[in-house]
């Protein structure tokens, strides 16, 4: 049987990034102070995570999907995995941006998926902001028009989050990550990003970042405010519902001193948040701290995780 899957971070370097992934997950980070992003989950051509621990140590998440597919989805695979799993350290504001829809992607060359996604908060400071989706009665022309004068926040919609919160990014919403925020994101396996405003900052060469405001404007397909989302129950009380949607599920988990957890035959993953987890004794691997991930397949079937007081969980679920 197909064992969970533990896999080692890849980090990605960005004048926005910082060091928390340091002081949050107590990892020792190489010296420098832009780690932007921490991709736990990721089968993108020659970004691929890689089993640091167990039986399958040294292989790929895309070589395990090709070789075990049917095991680890529980029914014919896809050719890929088909999300992406990060942690983000915003120690500055990210760029203003907006993903494509799957339609305009699949007419990219390459095509690509497009990407919706959903944030989950960390740790947020107190003036941190997120900015999702436009003002009320704000359209594509207003957005166009503000980016041009230099003056984009005035028409993003924005608020101050809190450690907890859940923001849903369907493709097509304009949106950016602010300074102070740690951030976990789930989202569709693309690197399609259209960059409509960057702060009228310059990047390390001092030069502006290159904008795609025509291609950015033309792909928003949703407007209006957006906001944190409602937690829902779900039939298990260790369980509330955030996200459901054609691409991914998106659940908070608070297991107590131990958790039946089940896929219902889909493959999950799960990111310990706080506190601590620990595998069944059979599979030989480690427990699991605050910013470990592991990916149990579909025919793992049912397990039971020890849990130490405190522990929070994000589980993703693959439709």
């Amino acid at each position: 049987m197909l064992p969970p899957l533990l896999f080692a971070p890849l980090y990605r370097r960005y004048i926005w990034g910082g060091r928390r992934f340091a002081s949050a997950f107590g990892r020792e980070l190489p010296p420098g102070d832009d780690f932007a992003e921490s991709w736990e989950l990721v089968d993108r051509g020659s970004d691929q995570s890689v089993v640091r621990a167990g039986p399958l140590a040294g292989e790929t998440l895309g070589g395990i999907v090709r070789k075990h597919g049917e095991e680890l989805f529980g029914g014919r695979p896809p050719a890929a995995f088909p999300l992406l799993f990060k942690f983000l350290d915003a120690n500055r504001v990210l760029s203003v941006q907006v993903h494509p829809d799957d339609a305009r992607a699949a007419r990219l060359s390459p095509p690509d998926r497009g990407k919706t996604e959903a944030w989950y908060v960390l740790a947020a400071e107190p003036e941190s902001r997120i900015y999702a989706g436009l003002r009320e009665g704000v359209g594509p022309a207003d957005l166009a028009a503000a980016i041009r004068a230099g003056n984009c926040e005035e028409v993003l919609h924005a608020f101050n989050p809190v450690a907890g919160d859940c923001i849903f990014i369907p493709a097509g919403t304009v949106h950016a990550i602010g300074a102070g925020l740690l951030v976990a994101e789930i989202q569709q396996s693309s690197d399609v990003t259209y960059r409509l405003f960057d702060w009228n900052r310059t990047g390390p060469d001092g030069q502006p970042r290159p904008l795609h405001v025509e291609a950015g404007v033309e792909a928003v397909t949703r407007t209006g405010p957006v906001g944190a989302v409602t937690a829902r129950p779900s039939g298990d009380p260790a369980v509330r519902s955030l996200v459901s949607c054609e691409y991914f599920g998106l659940d908070e988990v608070r297991p107590g001193s131990a958790w039946r957890c089940s896929g219902g035959g889909r493959c999950r993953f799960l990111a310990v948040l706080s506190g601590g987890i620990g595998l069944p004794d059979r599979w030989g691997l480690p427990a699991l701290a605050a910013g470990d991930c592991v990916l149990l397949p579909a025919s793992a079937g049912e397990e039971e995780l020890t849990a130490e007081d405190g522990t929070r969980l994000l589980q993703v679920t693959v439709p």
